[in-house]
């Protein structure tokens, strides 16, 4: 019988690929869970999966008593905190804000990625239907979509209320993919197989004019963006036009604020995390690297969305519930010295 050491072992290799892997995880975004002997070992809130290698990054939540709190509608269950097996804990380490997620699926391993691909249909309109014509010819996969909730307690309870048993593959919109499964191996494999069946040829992107944009952030509170990729919302007129109509998905929100402001030159006293000029994307040189990991995924999607689609996106009140969210105020601090 493989021992729980074992396990995670095959729990972090399995985060550490996914983690490295840009269009399936970005910055401290995604989690990975696996239930073993009456716990429930959930990624720490703020982590980076592609760490899981490096350093331990998961937290030992005791499984019983976490389920018993979220069917009592426990207020202490948001966070989870109180459900923390302390002996296991050496690093007092915090629950992901999506440990109920885990929770609520009866699987023993569970991966939830923000794959570009999956993202790109489930920002969509009409993604659940073209969804649908990709993964009609796999069998295996049994899938189910789940609308828009905020992550954490709201996002469980419509999880817990659409699931069942025989289903192992959640399509989140304005959110992500979650995968889940018997064992790493099995979860792994059945997560590129989705990924692949939704599998999109991006844009070709206009060359930016680096030069141009370093003379138009000279003496400003900008820089360019790590990412070269992250242009492309600016360059390609489909990906502008898609990516002004107001917030897509949480993580956007919470790095780089709410939907992306447009402007001619950069305001002498603006505040934006990012700001889109004529001539590229700049960032705010206090940026962290989760703001930058934010701009490419936001290129990465929107290079694979179609012109003129239909998106759902989110209403200016869940960008609110989002920006004044504690869990994720925490997980934007921990971003602060957290990250690679």
């Amino acid at each position: 019988m493989t021992g729980p050491d074992q396990l995670l072992a095959q729990l972090r290799s399995f985060s550490a690929r996914i983690g490295a892997d840009t269009r399936r995880t970005q910055a401290a975004g995604g989690n990975t869970s696996l239930k073993h002997h009456g716990t429930l070992w959930i990624k720490a809130s703020g982590t980076w999966l592609s760490q899981a290698l490096e350093t331990d990054i998961f937290v030992p939540v005791k499984l019983a008593p976490l389920r018993e709190a979220l069917a009592m509608n426990d207020p202490r269950a948001e966070k989870s905190i109180d459900f923390i097996d302390d002996t296991l804990n050496s690093r007092n380490l915090r629950p992901s804000i999506e440990t109920s997620v885990h929770a609520a699926i009866d699987w023993p391993v569970v991966a939830h990625i923000h794959c570009v691909d999956t993202l790109s249909f489930a920002i969509q309109r009409d993604g659940t239907a073209q969804i649908a014509a990709r993964l009609a010819s796999d069998e295996d996969i049994r899938w189910v979509t789940i609308p828009y909730f905020r992550p954490g307690l709201p996002l469980y309870k419509a999880i817990a209320e659409r699931t069942k048993p025989d289903i192992n593959v959640y399509i989140l919109q304005n959110h992500g993919l979650i995968v889940a499964g018997a064992t790493v191996a099995e979860v792994e494999n059945r997560l590129e197989r989705v990924c692949n069946a939704l599998k999109v040829q991006p844009r070709p992107m206009p060359e930016p004019n680096l030069d141009r944009l370093r003379q138009q952030i000279e003496g400003t509170d900008y820089r360019l963006p790590a990412h070269w990729e992250a242009h492309a919302l600016a360059l390609d007129p489909i990906s502008r036009t898609l990516a002004l109509g107001g917030s897509l998905y949480p993580d956007h929100v919470i790095f780089l604020g709410p939907g992306v402001v447009e402007t001619a030159v950069i305001p002498p006293a603006s505040t934006q995390p990012m700001l889109m000029l004529p001539d590229g994307i700049v960032l705010r040189r206090s940026a962290t690297a989760a703001a930058d990991a934010m701009a490419k995924c936001l290129a990465d999607v929107l290079a694979r969305v179609p012109a003129g689609s239909h998106l759902m996106r989110l209403t200016a009140a869940q960008d609110d519930e989002l920006t004044h969210w504690e869990a994720e105020k925490y997980r934007q601090t921990l971003n602060l010295t957290a990250q690679p």
